[in-house]
């Protein structure tokens, strides 16, 4: 009767996870992350000094697509368009996708249904991109390079 109910449970927490292969580099930024909150608002204050954007990376360290994502993130193609244009915050949902629902329903992506859940935010900490396209990520890890590189270079904002 329990193995039923965990296969049961942990297909139900996969499928928050679109898809199952990855087709780039991983990372694992969420776990172990510091308050999100705090964190958050050292990137808008950086961001309205330095005119770039913030994203916010909801996501967890279980999920292909949140590391396939944080992987691409990481390589010094994405780093050397990234870095002059944006803020990066990684927030930890946890595999339930309970953990920070506070922020979630600050920035209108409440409740998390799967992830990454991808926020951007411009220098004025609005949101640039909407509630569905924030929420549309959850295929990260099977898009390829390049949307992904086209994606966050066209929403980075002037300083690339």
């Amino acid at each position: 009767m329990i193995r039923p109910l965990l296969a049961a449970a942990l297909a139900l927490t996969l499928s928050a996870c679109a898809t199952t292969a990855s087709h780039g580099p991983e990372a694992r930024p969420f776990t172990g992350a510091p308050a999100a909150s705090s964190v958050i608002s050292g990137a808008l204050s950086r961001a309205a000094t330095a005119n770039k954007h913030v994203i916010l990376v909801f996501g967890y360290d279980a999920c292909h697509d949140s590391r396939g994502l944080a992987g691409w993130f990481v390589t010094p193609r994405f780093q050397a368009m990234m870095a002059p244009r944006y803020e990066i915050v990684w927030i930890d949902t946890g595999i339930d996708h309970d953990l920070n629902g506070d922020l979630a329903k600050r920035y209108g992506v409440a409740p998390i249904t799967g992830t990454p859940t991808v926020v951007i935010l411009g220098p004025d900490g609005q949101p640039v991109n909407t509630p569905a396209d924030a929420l549309a990520w959850r295929n990260a890890a099977s898009r390829s390079e390049r949307d992904i590189y086209d994606y966050f270079e066209k929403l980075g904002g002037p300083n690339g």
